[in-house]
């Protein structure tokens, strides 16, 4: 009695459990998140806090130093980092991987409740935080761009349309607004005019605030009814601010005309956005945590119509980045690949034993195993990944060898004169312990890995659980459903059934045995020789370890590339501007380069470019087959670095984007400011 013989005796219900595992398998797949890597979510949050007008030195002193005083006392607390620009401070918090992300919430909220009384009093509103992980990046990024109409409209409709209804896409996170900020109106205060009438740029503020406001006006009552007065006191337009009286000087009216140039505008004026050299305002869209970026960017691609539809016709809308376009291509290869390695692992399967009744037993457990696999990672809560589908793919050559173990030795029974039913029963029994000593050694491997901290070894515990998993099935199938298809399939070949191909084959099989016997043999001869061998190997496999370049991941082509601009602190919004206008200008006219975007300023918030000297750049490449002799990403970058380095005053700098659908970055360690 072993644990295969009810499986063997009991065929149907063995039939039945096996399609009931592989099913599962199949239901699973199409419910399995898409990801270029596992979802390794990074505890991080950001703070910021602005104050219009305020200098970046008096940012970080008043307003970044008590908050970050306040913050370091928070436990866990891995990195913490600030930026302070014109009138915005943007502080970033990243936390260990063991520290919940809603009760470090809740301690950064008292933080900060903690650090109101020695902010500036003049704060238009309390700071504010938000769930952040370093480690995602947009999956799709929009381009609004209109022939008539100023960026601030566009922006306009961008917050008020667009990106509220994005945000309501099932799988979408948040979406980042760049390139302008919303219509105002700009009171540019002449000094000289304002002092000739004795008054100050306080009473300015102070008048227009209260002319601004919009108050309760009370109703009126009579004896049987009631009516509200309502009317909205605020102003919208430059011409409505023109003629307002600020005072009364000498017998006359001062009107703000008189003193101050107004005129419609925005409410930052030192932030822009371009697409493709164009004015444009862009939109960064991130998913939620867990989601199916494919399934994600195709729910975006269904409503764009309808959006485009809602906007004015005169504003065109358009997808200049797709992250999900490597993420398909790349998945798609690894299902290839896996494919493909299952086919070669049963041709080579068929070549050696050289039946075809025999190759069916691993052609179905092969398949069966690895199915089952997608069952338990949704039960986890895993994703499809490069990482769990290369596991899967090295676990082919594993699972075989389960399969294979069991029908050599039940073969063996079989040509030793015993029935089908008799040999699967013995060489099962006979077997079982090896094959659960195998499996049990090979997951053995993988204990470090799960033993493993921080974002690496979060990161690849799904490789090693989808790699151990798989091979539990195998295990399974092997000594259930394995020795009862050999009861059924295998039967005792005669040498009269042994046709062309069994002959050629097994003159090969003997050759390669006589060559093998021979060289055994020679390194047992010269035993000194293949030890020194074999200390050299042992040397140079050591050298080589420290010699070879190491890194994160592999580099890789994926189509995308980031650039920086950066320039002197003291540099003006407007060369600033230019500048950024000159190097897209410059990438733009590569023959490779498919989509430029660029941004300036905005206070850094979703990629922004976190400051008026700094500017932040996304650039989409063609389609390799389209480039000027197939160059790579790294030929382009070198190809347009000697020209961007002709843009005085502002040093450029383009990198290679990686990840796996080359964008991952790994979060940074460490504590520094």
């Amino acid at each position: 009695m072993s644990l295969s013989s009810p499986f063997i005796e009991r065929p149907v219900a063995t039939t039945l459990l096996c399609i009931a595992i592989g099913l599962s398998g199949v239901i699973a797949y199409p419910f399995l998140p898409i990801a270029p890597l596992p979802q390794v979510d990074y505890p991080a949050i950001s703070v910021s806090s602005a104050l219009p007008g305020a200098s970046p030195e008096t940012m970080a002193s008043s307003v970044a130093t008590p908050l970050e005083r306040q913050l370091g006392h928070i436990a866990g607390v891995n990195e913490m980092t600030s930026s302070s620009s014109l009138g915005s401070t943007n502080i970033s918090l990243q936390f260990d991987l063991s520290r919940n992300i809603d009760a470090a919430a809740r301690d950064v909220q008292a933080a900060i409740n903690a650090a109101r009384s020695q902010l500036p009093v003049a704060l238009p509103q309390n700071p504010f935080w938000r769930k952040t992980n370093p480690a995602d990046s947009p999956i799709l990024f929009l381009a609004l761009t209109s022939e008539t109409m100023r960026q601030g409209e566009m922006y306009d409709v961008a917050i008020r349309i667009l990106q509220q209804k994005i945000s309501q896409v099932n799988g979408v996170a948040q979406v980042f607004v760049q390139g302008s900020s919303l219509p105002g109106v700009r009171v540019d205060v002449n000094p000289t005019l304002l002092n000739n009438f004795g008054l100050s740029l306080e009473d300015v503020r102070t008048y227009l605030a209260a002319a601004n406001a919009n108050r309760p006006k009370g109703d009126i009552a009579l004896a049987r009814r009631t009516w509200s007065v309502s009317t909205n006191d605020q102003l919208m337009k430059a011409r409505d601010y023109a003629p307002l009286v600020i005072a009364y000087k000498n017998g006359g009216a001062v009107k703000l005309s008189d003193v101050a140039r107004v005129t419609d505008s925005i409410e930052d004026i030192r932030t822009a956005g371009w697409a493709n050299g164009k004015p444009a305002i862009v939109m960064l869209i991130f998913k939620q945590p867990g989601a199916n970026v494919v399934e994600t960017v195709d729910r975006v691609y269904k409503v764009l119509p309808r959006l485009q539809a809602a906007v004015p016709p005169s504003l065109h809308l358009a997808v200049l980045l797709d992250g999900s376009t490597q993420i398909r291509a790349t998945v798609h290869d690894v299902e290839v690949t896996l494919l493909i390695s299952i086919g070669l692992v049963i041709l080579v399967v068929f070549v050696f034993l050289r039946s075809a009744r025999t190759t069916c037993i691993p052609s179905v457990a092969v398949p069966l195993s690895l199915a089952g696999s997608f069952g338990v990672l949704y039960l986890f809560n895993y994703s499809l990944d490069n990482l769990s589908l290369m596991a899967l793919t090295i676990a082919t050559g594993f699972v075989v060898d389960d399969a294979i173990v069991v029908i050599e030795n039940i073969t063996r029974y079989i040509e030793n004169g015993m029935t089908p039913m008799r040999a699967a029963l013995e060489g099962a029994r006979e077997i079982g312990p090896t094959v659960l000593s195998i499996s049990i050694s090979l997951n053995a491997v993988f204990i470090p890995i799960f033993l493993m901290t921080g974002y690496v070894g979060r990161l690849f515990r799904e490789f090693a659980f989808t790699l151990s998993i798989t091979i539990i099935i195998s295990l399974f199938v092997s000594l259930t459903l394995t020795p009862m298809m050999c009861s059924r399939l295998l039967r005792r070949e005669r040498k009269s059934d042994h046709g062309f191909f069994h002959r050629v084959s097994e003159g090969c099989f003997n050759f390669i045995a006589r060559v093998y016997n021979s060289s055994l043999r020679w390194v047992l001869r010269h035993q000194p020789l293949t030890f020194a061998v074999t200390l050299g190997t042992i040397a140079l496999t050591m050298y080589l370890y420290v010699a070879i370049p190491k890194g994160f991941f592999p580099q890789q082509d994926t189509g995308r590339m980031t650039g920086q601009i950066q320039a002197d602190m003291a540099t003006s919004f407007g060369l600033m501007r230019g500048k950024v206008e000159q190097a897209s200008d410059i990438i733009q006219s590569d023959p490779d380069i498919e989509n430029v975007m660029a941004f300036l300023g905005g206070g850094g918030g979703g990629g922004g470019g976190g400051g008026i000297n700094n500017a932040r750049m996304f650039i989409t490449l063609k389609d390799i087959a389209k480039r000027k002799d197939k160059a790579n990403a790294d030929q382009v970058i070198a190809r347009l670095r000697p020209r961007l380095a002709r843009v005085a005053g502002a040093s450029a700098a383009l990198r290679h984007r990686l990840r796996s659908d080359g964008e991952r970055r790994r979060p940074g360690r460490g504590r520094g400011r």
